[in-house]
């Protein structure tokens, strides 16, 4: 944290002295332009040379200073969108608000285990995590947490993040410049939609026209400046009109290339910057070098293609200015030839584009575990093996106050599947979320939630938040059989970590017994490795006729001073202790 505050000290006096200058900038921008007119009125009125040359260094001194008026408005904006990211990270290490979007809506209620782990919504795994600010860089983030990857991906994973979290500087400087981006889901599909569309070339006629035409004009041009006839105007406003005519022969087609384009130049701009910021990086893991390479497309960087295309569209936009149209499209066909080269970077670079967002999002996406990695300085990267080894020491909820968390140690070897019992408060279902988060976190390439780890990343499977769905006609207990149906059947195909808590709530106690102990069976028989967490300690007698697989453990709670204790503390054996009796009778309800 401490280094948090020591930016935002820093970034906040940076913010006032840019904010100075901007002001004075803006002061002598008025100036400068007050100036000219005031010297173009004092030719006028004297016909002094000398005062129109005032007037031109006025002018010229005035679109100096709005470049320098524009490069510090973009300065500024950069600035505040550190400053507010170092504020933001200090209110989530003092627990006071989670400022960072949910993901709501990439949740899935079919998924295994989106909404049973709380990877989506409010104080979910994905807000806690997300540091992105584009559309591709949430949905990169959101794809990661949903699925599992193979060891030599985690593997390279690791490596990145450890690189990007000791670079802090430069993810917050990354993690700006798509703050300022404004990128949206619409922006973003405007691009694809633009670059999956038909591209056909313009015809060989009107490809010829485009370079005539303007010729033929500016001809007439030069010629009336040198002899001055009068006729050669006529025959200027003559091709002027034939090149209006020419371009409405085209303007369906420039209005098709520019659909849904509003404001895109100004995106792709800021992913311009983004590639550049990666590209001027030096990187050390083999990821993250394998990325940035694949931002060189025919000699020549990718932000610099994209350059290229923000400053086309920009062009292309002049189509909504009327004067501006009329008047370059009948000199010279501006918009023809911008359609033309617009035409062409599709060619050249079309396939090419999707990959360089896409890269945009891995990084923004890799950067919000590298800030994980750094916010939590205890938490390990899983030691990674193909043996179905899965070991945790000191595991906890990553998304819990560390000042109140509670580590356990667990071990699924020999054992690979436990039977947890514990009343109710007494940290079960934290327990089985703290095993499912932290697999998902570790099968990703994250830092997980422990002092050590060894870890056979498997598919996550989890039947423990299921509700009756109104609009599928389903109740509770439908749902939760095709949950374990959707558990079976991806079992079939490979062992998978599973969780269970509590299941089959929807029928009588003996049904729920007998049931709940085929379903243990039949899941240990496919070689899954989990736990199961019951009320019901004949199902703990299950771990007789299957020792070596089986293991009963739990959670106990005590009374200490007329009050109910909870230590969250993992324990070998079954529950002995119960709490309800108490507390009913501690709250008068018997």
């Amino acid at each position: 944290m401490d280094a948090y505050k020591s930016k935002v000290e820093h970034y906040s006096k940076v913010y006032t002295a840019i904010n100075k200058r901007y002001n004075s900038i803006s002061i002598l921008r008025l100036l400068s332009i007050f100036l000219c007119l005031l010297m173009v009125y004092y030719y006028i009125k004297t016909n002094e040379t000398l005062y129109a040359g005032f007037a031109f260094l006025s002018f010229v001194g005035f679109l100096f200073l709005m470049r320098v008026h524009s490069a510090l408005s973009f300065k500024k904006e950069l600035t505040k969108a550190i400053l507010k990211i170092n504020e933001d990270e200090i209110s989530y290490l003092k627990r006071e608000k989670l400022s960072f979007e949910n993901g709501i809506e990439f949740n899935d209620f079919h998924h295994p285990y989106a909404y049973d782990l709380d990877i989506f919504g409010e104080h979910s795994l994905f807000q806690n995590l997300n540091r992105t600010a584009t559309f591709i860089g949430k949905k990169t983030l959101a794809f990661k947490l949903l699925n599992q990857f193979s060891n030599e991906t985690i593997l390279k994973n690791q490596e990145a993040i450890k690189e990007l979290s000791a670079k802090i500087d430069w993810r917050q400087d990354f993690q700006s410049l798509a703050i300022v981006s404004t990128d949206t889901k619409q922006a973003y599909d405007s691009i694809l939609f633009w670059k999956s569309s038909q591209n056909n070339s313009l015809s060989k006629v009107l490809a010829a026209l485009s370079i005539i035409m303007p010729a033929v004009f500016f001809g007439f041009l030069t010629a009336y400046f040198i002899t001055s006839k009068p006729i050669l105007l006529s025959y200027l406003s003559y091709v002027f009109i034939a090149n209006l005519i020419i371009l409405g022969q085209s303007l369906k087609r420039i209005k098709s290339e520019i659909a849904k384009a509003d404001n895109v130049d100004k995106i792709i701009k800021q992913y311009s910057l983004l590639v550049q910021k990666i590209e001027s990086e030096k990187f050390e893991s083999k990821k993250l070098n394998e990325l940035k390479e694949q931002l060189v497309s025919k000699n020549a960087f990718a932000s610099s293609h994209l350059k290229q295309l923000s400053e086309l569209f920009s062009r292309m936009d002049t189509i909504n200015n009327f004067v501006t149209a009329i008047v370059f499209n009948g000199s010279f066909l501006f918009n023809l030839h911008v359609l033309r080269a617009l035409l062409k970077w599709k060619e050249d670079y079309s396939e090419e584009l999707e990959k360089w967002i896409n890269i945009i999002g891995e990084f923004e996406a890799l950067n919000s575990l590298a800030n994980l990695a750094y916010n939590n300085p205890g938490f390990v990267f899983p030691e990674i093996n193909s043996d179905y080894k899965i070991e945790f020491k000191d595991l906890g909820h990553p998304l819990l106050n560390p000042n109140g968390r509670v580590g356990n140690d667990v071990v699924f070897c020999p054992q690979s599947f436990m039977i947890l019992t514990g009343s109710n408060m007494s940290g079960k279902s934290t327990f089985l979320r703290s095993l499912g988060i932290n697999m998902v976190l570790g099968g990703i390439g994250s830092v997980i939630c422990a002092s050590e780890a060894k870890m056979h990343p498997l598919p996550v499977l989890v039947s423990m938040r299921l509700s009756d769905s109104l609009a599928d006609s389903e109740s509770y207990f439908f749902a939760e059989i095709k949950r374990l149906k959707q558990i079976m059947d991806a079992l079939e195909e490979r062992p998978a970590f599973v969780l269970l808590d509590e299941i089959l709530r929807g029928t009588n106690s003996d049904d729920k017994r007998n049931g709940t102990i085929e379903v243990v069976k039949k899941i240990i028989g496919k070689k899954a490795i989990g736990a199961i967490a019951t009320h019901d300690i004949e199902v703990c007698l299950t771990t007789n006729e299957y020792l070596d697989i089986l293991t009963n453990q739990c959670f106990e709670v005590e009374i200490q001073n007329n009050d109910l204790h909870f230590d969250y503390k993992l324990r070998q054996g079954i529950c002995k202790n119960k709490s309800a009796t108490f507390l009913m009778q501690k709250m008068g309800v018997i």
